[in-house]
């Protein structure tokens, strides 16, 4: 059944807090430069659609590539405006060129071709060879669904399409659960994601990976890497070919079997999507299609990503945004997921990538530099995404922080419903490079809390950039080459000690205090002791670092394990995520001295002392009127703590007069580098 015919429950897109970005007193001296660009995107997507729906104009892959007619023809179609001639070649003409198989050119810079017979079968491979002025070559069709390598620089495109092939269709069996209210984000890589030195399947992470997903409380599963990619070590971001699975992991069949398995877990799934440029391989992917590099790339040296050595979109053009944008339906469609995460925003908004660049204030999102052409595309795409699925979810990845990404289209806004709030883990990671008791309280909550309140945020310690060679984990950053000899549960170690802490602390904080959502990447939950360095030249093509160790965190005499139960258990505080996350915070106490964090949220007290040596007892505490229960501590034994807290304690607030205000409070014993929760019972 198709995902647009289920039967789907769509979680309103409210705010938490009624504030909206007109009311932005920073922003009502750009307003002028909003409303006119809130007209280009409108007049834009009139002079695209001409007429038709946006899924009307969204339907590239049913236009373009190899289909079969109702009656038993098949047809062929390709945008190629720079070429002079067009031929499918492939096993059905022993690889030659054949007048029979010849395309004709059409309109706006089409070529097609209609052939009667059996002339094609499931599996069978072609490519097409095209002749332009001055030149010719193979190429792969634009929108080829399924692509196979047969060595390491030589692909074919394979005929994958099982109700034109007289193949069985794909069943799917479960349906699609239903929308979160705030999503808690497991980011996966297929490939790396076994315990093996090998590139996983799509097979092994279905079997042995969703359990584990589902079992610790999350509810969304982000995979990277999903769309086909020459360079297993880009991690994916260097895509060829935008409409066909990566076969490294294995075939379509299988990636579906892994999307209708994890739904039938409970768990949603999105992906990657890299729209931000493309790889610059010429035979197998888009750079030059038809000896054409501006075909769908910027002219001249714009087309080209310096820090990326790949090309740049040109999202100013009609079929550019289409065959993206058709892109995204695509996916929804053929795959049944559920949302995407847009890589590289920042690359697609700005001129000059952002590279080199420091946003210090709205000048920098109000100038030349911003491309409109590429927030009409973004405005687009995420309107045609909600059209055809309304209960899918977009999240905008952009390091600039400029204001209406996760705002409305009709407000004058890009549309995504999710920004990621990356200024979270880039202050925790500033953290580790001060001394301990340079903390500073105020700094901390500043930047856990500090967001749009117009727009929503997913929060995040640390995702894949952070474990990438070059980088370090935070735990990683902790504990140093004690990782690797003091992670034993009978082993002292005062690195490992403050490490661990710390591990649970920096998590719990950023999950309690974030706007609609938590992210986590995958090992990082447990503290996975080694970076990732896909296979490669430069270190032998070896995977040693390209995967996760999943022993370490299944084996209970390891610390690891402790820290993977701790992350089941603050996750566990979230459900459900629309009592913890329809509530906002409520600073009780900042004790910059103590080093103290204390607020209230959903009916559960937060305590945080990052002191790195001072214990408090009796430590006072202004909270609601009540009757307050031990939750959770990480402290505790199981989770590799030293278990200074008594469990199942409850604590009953007394109530004092000052300067003529009647005030309730509790003291609390609450250690060194441990975090405390309670929560109100009556």
């Amino acid at each position: 059944m198709p995902v647009s015919e289920m039967s789907v429950a769509v979680i309103p897109r409210i705010k938490n807090d009624p504030c909206s970005w007109s009311e932005d007193q920073w922003l009502k001296k750009y307003w002028p430069i909003v409303e006119a660009r809130k007209k280009f995107v409108e007049q834009r997507r009139a002079d695209w659609l001409n007429g038709k729906s946006l899924i009307e104009f969204c339907n590239w892959h049913h236009e373009f590539g190899l289909h079969r007619l109702a009656d038993g023809r098949w047809v062929f179609r390709e945008w190629l405006p720079n070429a002079t001639s067009v031929t499918l070649i492939g096993e059905f003409s022993d690889w030659q060129e054949e007048e029979k198989f010849s395309l004709k050119r059409t309109e706006n810079g089409c070529w097609e071709g209609s052939f009667a017979g059996p002339v094609f079968s499931y599996g069978m491979q072609y490519k097409l060879f095209i002749k332009w002025p001055g030149g010719s070559g193979w190429r792969l069709p634009c929108s080829a669904k399924r692509v196979v390598r047969n060595s390491r620089n030589l692909w074919e495109n394979v005929n994958f399409n099982a109700e034109e092939c007289s193949r069985p269709i794909f069943q799917w069996k479960n349906s699609v659960p239903p929308m979160p209210f705030s999503p808690l984000i497991y980011e996966a890589h297929v490939g790396m994601a076994q315990n093996e030195e090998k590139v996983g399947t799509f097979r092994e992470f279905t079997a042995n990976v969703l359990p584990r997903i589902a079992a610790g409380g999350y509810n969304y599963v982000q995979l990277m890497a999903i769309m086909q990619h020459p360079y297993y070590a880009s991690f994916g971001y260097h895509v060829t070919n935008f409409y066909a699975v990566c076969d490294l992991f294995g075939s379509p069949e299988d990636f579906k079997e892994l999307v209708d398995t994890a739904h039938g877990m409970g768990l949603r799934v999105i992906m990657d999507i890299v729209h931000s440029h493309a790889a610059s391989n010429e035979l197998e992917g888009l750079a030059t299609v038809a000896g054409d590099s501006a075909q769908f790339f910027l002219p001249g040296a714009e087309g080209k990503h310096e820090a990326w050595g790949s090309c740049c979109f040109n999202y100013g053009k009609e079929e550019v945004a289409r065959f993206l944008a058709s892109n995204c339906i695509y996916w929804l469609e053929e795959f049944h997921l559920d949302g995407f995460r847009f890589d590289g925003i920042t690359s697609m908004l700005y001129r000059d990538h952002g590279l080199n660049h420091v946003f210090g204030g709205y000048d920098d999102y109000f100038n030349n530099n911003v491309s409109w052409d590429a927030y009409a595309y973004l405005s687009l795409v995420n309107a045609a995404i909600h059209k055809y699925r309304p209960d899918a979810i977009t999240i905008a990845e952009d390091v600039s922080g400029i204001p209406g990404l996760a705002v409305p289209v009709e407000e004058g806004g890009c549309g995504f419903d999710y920004r990621m709030a990356m200024g979270v883990t880039d202050y925790w990671f500033k953290l580790l490079d001060e001394h301990d008791e340079d903390w500073n309280m105020d700094e901390l909550w500043h930047e856990m809390t500090n967001r749009r309140m117009d727009e929503k945020t997913l929060s995040y310690v640390e995702c894949h950039d952070q474990s990438l060679v070059g980088g370090q984990t935070f735990l990683f950053r902790c504990l140093g080459a004690s990782m690797y000899y003091a992670m034993q549960n009978n082993i002292d170690n005062v690195l490992v000690d403050r490490g661990m802490a710390l591990h649970k602390m920096s998590r719990l904080l950023t999950m309690a205090t974030a706007g609609f959502g938590y992210l986590n990447f995958m090992g990082n939950e447990f503290g996975h002791p080694e970076w990732i360095d896909f296979p490669r030249e430069g270190n032998g093509w070896s995977c040693q670092f390209a995967l996760r160790r999943w022993d370490l965190a299944d084996n209970p005499d390891l610390k690891f394990h402790s820290l993977l139960v701790f992350d089941h258990a603050a996750l566990a505080l979230l459900h459900p995520e629309d009592l913890f996350y329809g509530s906002k915070t409520q600073l009780l106490k900042i004790d910059s001295g103590a080093k103290i964090i204390a607020f209230e949220r959903a009916g559960f007290i937060f305590c945080f002392n990052f002191h790195y040596g001072e214990s408090y007892v009796d430590y006072e505490l202004l909270v609601p009127d009540g009757n307050y229960q031990y939750i959770l501590s990480s402290d505790a034994a199981e989770f590799g703590g030293q278990d200074r807290i008594q469990k199942n304690q409850i604590w009953t607030t007394q109530m004092r007069v000052e300067n003529q205000t009647r005030n309730n409070y509790i003291k609390l014993y609450i250690p060194s580098r441990v975090a405390l929760v309670l929560k109100k019972i009556s």
